[in-house]
């Protein structure tokens, strides 16, 4: 065993106590300013960066989601982000309520060709950033905290002189890279250093951004650093603080989420938490975390299988199975306990005229992101129960089954999937319906019937189709179907009774109208077999269920000689 955890220890730095007051909150109340950093972290982790066309592509569905704030490179960087930046301005990419936001390091050749890049843009953020982190500070720059905060104080008297020539509008904002590797102390003191030069005020608004650039901590330790930054901060009336979560420790969501609850009020993220490393925070699952609790995201999240495939397109990366909201499988239920509690609580919804979603299993109303029940929630496979493979019927075909038969079909279709090792579909389920149910008319069919109504019941011809042979036979009973079953049990010479019969309507109206017919016979090995039929004449229903039910008890047992 190679692993060592003594080698390891807290490389972060806690405040205060006191600095606790967002524990209590219970949710976010309000949709932060989002900033989607796809077209920089979530493209220059990309093993093969997007093209000028794809960038267009994925931009152009970052506007329909509804950003306002898009971060779309460093431009001075990579010749591909320079000219990706340009085009947006040259062709007049930019909506009037949009913002894009580019970033620099603080260098000063670095920040003056970012302006160059942002010439004719109406307007914008300018992000510029410098490490303040004790390993950087001692093993990469070898500097001291006085010579970094003059680092990031010299960065913002220049993008402060520069702005002066930018004909748009322009804000800054500043990130003390590796925040969460830093004294809160010292990371406050460059911050206010910096919005010192920035002088933020009515007309300036300046954002502050703390970056979770790799995660050291539990996600409760950032969010109290980050009240502690909110409380401390100078110009704080004037300053927005933003977010700028990764997700080393899988805990990216729950880093932002609580540091919503402390002071935050902007967040920067990809979708689907795209990004270095392990990725940066996923706004799809913060924002639909948020619609969850009833609070409106001002994101559209309406159709995210397709904002899945988009990206999958233009990133070659995979939407994950298991993503919150957005995987393939997040709301699918092959658990038979599970499948049964879905679809008594969807009847129960539609009895009861219900609006507020309280599904169990289900945190969110899958069509409100244009996902569906069928495909998306009750799947079935060897795992599945008589409740959904019930419930895929009804919904997608009308048929309602007995209890009974409900169970008998689910051992059917679990038998089938098992044995082929896959899962089935609605419309799987709804031919092994048919084909085990309806229209078996061998050995015996029926071919006519006829009868009269007498004072006790019926009486008539029933006409059957034996191998090539046609056989009449007369009969009586309380009811139609009574006679028919009388009329097959003399034909057949077999005994059995009818244990379960239930009808309905399935759709249309009038003489439109289609009846179901379910049949239960128990034969002489006390085994129950079915059989279901369909027709506008629900006597015509009722027999091809008899007749379906009564072939299949034969072909099992077969011991009567017919």
């Amino acid at each position: 065993m190679n692993m060592n955890p003594n080698k390891y220890q807290a490389g972060y730095y806690p405040v205060s106590e006191k600095y606790t007051k967002w524990v209590k909150k219970d949710r976010v109340k309000e949709a932060p300013v989002w900033c989607s950093v796809d077209m920089r972290d979530g493209n220059q982790s990309l093993v093969i960066p997007m093209s000028l066309e794809e960038k267009l592509k994925f931009y152009n569905m970052l506007l329909k989601i509804g950003f306002k704030e898009i971060e779309v490179g460093f431009p001075a960087a990579s010749e591909t982000e320079y000219e990706f930046l340009r085009k947006l301005i040259d062709d007049k990419l930019i909506p009037d309520d949009v913002t894009v936001q580019v970033i620099t390091p603080c260098r000063e050749h670095i920040i003056r060709k970012t302006f160059d890049a942002l010439k004719g843009a109406p307007k914008a953020i300018i992000h510029f950033y410098n490490s303040v982190s004790v390993a950087q500070r001692e093993q990469v720059f070898k500097k001291s905290k006085e010579e970094i905060k003059e680092i990031a104080i010299e960065g913002a008297k220049l993008v402060k002189e520069l702005a002066k020539d930018f004909e748009g509008e322009l804000r800054f904002e500043y990130s003390p890279e590796s925040f969460t590797g830093t004294e809160p102390e010292f990371s406050l003191e460059v911050c206010n250093a910096v919005l010192d030069v920035l002088e933020p005020s009515e007309n300036n608004n300046v954002i502050i951004n703390l970056p979770v650039t790799v995660e050291m901590s539990l996600p409760h330790v950032y969010a109290s650093q980050v009240e502690f930054i909110s409380e401390n901060l100078k110009y704080r009336r004037y300053v927005t603080l933003s977010l700028h979560p990764h997700n080393d420790r899988g805990t990216g969501v729950a880093d932002t989420e609580l540091a919503l609850l402390a002071g935050a009020q902007r967040v920067e993220g990809t979708l689907f938490g795209n990004g270095e490393r392990t990725g940066n925070v996923d706004i799809i699952t913060l924002a639909m975390n948020m619609y969850s609790h009833g609070v409106d995201p001002k994101l559209d999240l309406s159709n995210i299988p397709e904002i899945a495939k988009i990206y999958e397109n233009c990133t070659r990366m995979h939407v994950h199975e298991r993503t919150p909201y957005a995987g393939a499988l997040v709301f699918a239920a092959f658990s038979g306990s599970h499948q049964d509690a879905i679809a008594k609580s969807m009847k129960w919804r539609e009895e009861h005229s219900v609006d507020r979603w309280n599904v169990p299993y289900i945190p969110i109303d899958p069509r409100d992101i244009s996902r569906t029940y069928d495909a998306d929630v009750i799947r079935v496979n060897s795992q599945s129960g008589k409740g959904g493979i019930a419930y895929l019927l009804e919904q997608n075909y009308g048929y309602v089954l007995p209890g009974e038969m409900r169970e008998h079909l689910s051992y059917l279709c679990k038998g089938i999937s098992d044995n082929q090792h896959k899962e089935l579909k609605a419309s799987d389920v709804y031919d092994i319906f048919k084909e085990n149910y309806f229209n078996c008319d061998k050995p015996v069919a029926l071919e006519d019937i006829n009868f009269r109504q007498r004072k006790n019941g019926v009486s008539g011809d029933v006409v059957f189709k034996k191998g090539n042979q046609h056989v009449s036979i007369h009969a009586s009973g309380n009811g139609s179907l009574d006679l028919i079953s009388n009329a097959l049990k003399e034909l057949t010479n077999t005994d059995y009774r009818l244990k379960v019969y239930t009808e309905h309507s399935m759709h249309g109206s009038g003489s439109q109208s289609v009846a179901a017919a379910y049949i239960g016979l128990e034969g002489n090995d006390k085994k129950i077999y079915w059989g279901a039929g369909t027709d506008t004449d629900i006597i015509n229903a009722s027999a091809h269920a008899l007749l379906s039910a009564f072939n299949n008890m034969y072909r099992a047992m077969n011991t009567y000689k017919i």
